[in-house]
């Protein structure tokens, strides 16, 4: 006989306040009262569900076992019993019948010609607060327009009468075969933008041989993830480290065990950025922040990202990485170095790899781009004799939109460049088909990029094929993106309220 307990929609809902706080998720009924202050949403949000189904609002931003992961399993109640649900028709909204009219007008997808477009499309198509979250960045979004500026500094210097007729654009990254020379950088919430997902992701990447990095704060679970893989599938593993070390160690050693080939520590969000388009949406309550907020003014108007990683370790310091070292055998990676003087010292401290990343202009606003902090890193480490090393590899992620970006940063030293919203607005836009999509039109430019250079395989990109002499100039003139201008979105400004007067 099961022991699971049954409760009906009545019980639950006599548990609908601060002092004794019951919600359903996923047809399970959590206790979740003395979880309310925790909450890095905060309890607001939670209260407002309280004694009734909270599937729908939770579902968008958190992993499918984040509450069953921080609930003690005494707080895991029972069963919601279906015969008491009383079946709501949801009222779609005029917002919504518009959204869904505009899905149904998407170009079809073999228009679809560039990164540029599914970013059109799925500005048009995206929940505003989704496309708040997704496209925001910190202040003034100087360094999230610069991102794209900096490689139009960079010129190529193409060779000729080569016999191109055979080129080969694969690669590998941190020993791992890849079809491209590029992963999919993580990016969080999925769902937000797409039913699957992440998930949408892992099948593309699957298909086409590419590297998946799994973000900490995906909407799908790590372990959802890792089980839509295909045999042999490569992984890596992008990691907020949380103040709780416990945590953090179980998380990192069932990665590893579960077979993921790259640790990839983000190191430059001690604090998140300013995101203001994000924090214009209000997207939690009130009183939103959570105890490793203590002592910081946490506003109600943060917005989604503030709302989902109040847990991460501002104490995370170069002490730490020994400890890392210590309890997992993956090669680590610090994402997020902005300088040669923390690529020297990461060098130093043993870790397998740099990523060049300012978060995609996420964080401190003004911070230079990836590929200008390629030359300065490379010039730093070569002139100790610590690179090249086949042991160290330095990436870049931020601003990248075509193959041409990509091959750039290789010829100025990196072994492989991170997409990140490239990928996210397409599978926003399309679904796994269009990542998919994404995949092939970057194969495309590929091809015809490196016949154009006169290179027939990744290794014949060289240095010399560049000329970056303008590349920290920031006052030069380079022809327009008339592309990103037309798909960037400008911040807004405090409004009025609506009056009568």
């Amino acid at each position: 006989m099961s022991d699971i307990r049954v409760l009906s929609t009545s019980e639950v809902a006599a548990h609908a306040s601060r002092e004794s706080c019951w919600i359903i998720v996923h047809g399970t009924v959590y206790d979740v009262t003395d979880f309310l202050d925790e909450h890095p949403g905060g309890s607001k949000i939670i209260l407002k569900y309280a004694g009734n189904d909270a599937t729908e609002a939770y579902e968008p931003i958190h992993p499918p076992d984040a509450i069953t992961t921080n609930l003690p399993v005494e707080k895991h109640l029972g069963l919601i019993d279906e015969s008491t649900l009383v079946k709501t028709v949801k009222e779609v909204t005029p917002e919504e019948r518009r959204r869904q009219a505009l899905l149904a007008a998407r170009p079809p997808l073999d228009t679809v010609l560039n990164m540029h477009d599914f970013e059109t499309v799925a500005r048009t198509v995206l929940p505003e607060k989704a496309w708040a979250y997704y496209s925001s960045a910190s202040d003034d979004e100087i360094t999230l327009r610069e991102n794209r500026m900096a490689y139009q500094r960079v010129w190529f210097r193409p060779r000729i009468l080569r016999d191109v007729s055979s080129v080969d654009w694969s690669t590998t990254i941190l020993g791992q075969k890849s079809s491209l020379p590029l992963y999919i950088s993580a990016t969080a919430l999925g769902k937000l933008g797409h039913p699957e997902g992440e998930l949408c992701l892992t099948k593309a990447a699957a298909n086409h041989g590419v590297i998946q990095m799994i973000a900490t704060l995906a909407s799908c679970s790590f372990d959802d993830i890792i089980d839509a893989a295909a045999p042999g599938q490569t992984f890596f593993l992008q990691l907020y480290v949380n103040r709780d070390r416990e945590i953090t160690r179980k998380y990192v050693q069932h990665a590893e065990a579960r077979g993921v080939k790259g640790l990839f520590i983000t190191v430059d969000a001690p604090q998140l950025g300013r995101r203001e388009k994000d924090m214009r949406m209000k997207f939690v309550g009130d009183d939103a922040g959570a105890e490793v907020q203590k002592g910081q003014e946490v506003k109600k108007d943060q917005g989604v990202a503030r709302a989902i990683s109040s847990f991460i370790d501002p104490s995370l310091a170069w002490k730490d990485i020994p400890w890392f070292k210590s309890i997992t055998k993956v090669p680590i990676i610090l994402k997020g170095i902005a300088t040669a003087e923390d690529a020297v010292l990461a060098y130093e401290a043993g870790v397998q790899g740099i990523v060049l990343s300012n978060h995609g202009g996420r964080q401190l606003d003004t911070a230079r781009s990836g590929i200008e902090v390629l030359v300065e890193v490379t010039s730093a480490l070569r002139r100790r004799g610590y690179w090249p090393d086949p042991r160290f590899e330095i990436y870049v992620d931020g601003g990248v939109r075509r193959a041409s970006d990509v091959l750039k940063a290789i010829a100025l030293g990196a072994k492989a460049v991170g997409v990140g919203r490239p990928f996210l607005y397409a599978f926003c836009a399309y679904g796994q088909e269009g990542v998919e999509r994404a995949i092939q039109l970057f194969q495309d430019e590929f091809e015809m990029n490196m016949r154009l250079l006169g290179a027939r395989t990744i290794d014949e990109i060289v240095p010399d094929m560049v000329d970056a002499s303008s590349l920290s100039a920031h006052t030069v003139l380079t022809p327009d993106d008339k592309l990103f201008n037309l798909t960037y979105q400008p911040l807004s400004v405090a409004k009025f309220k609506e009056s009568k007067l």
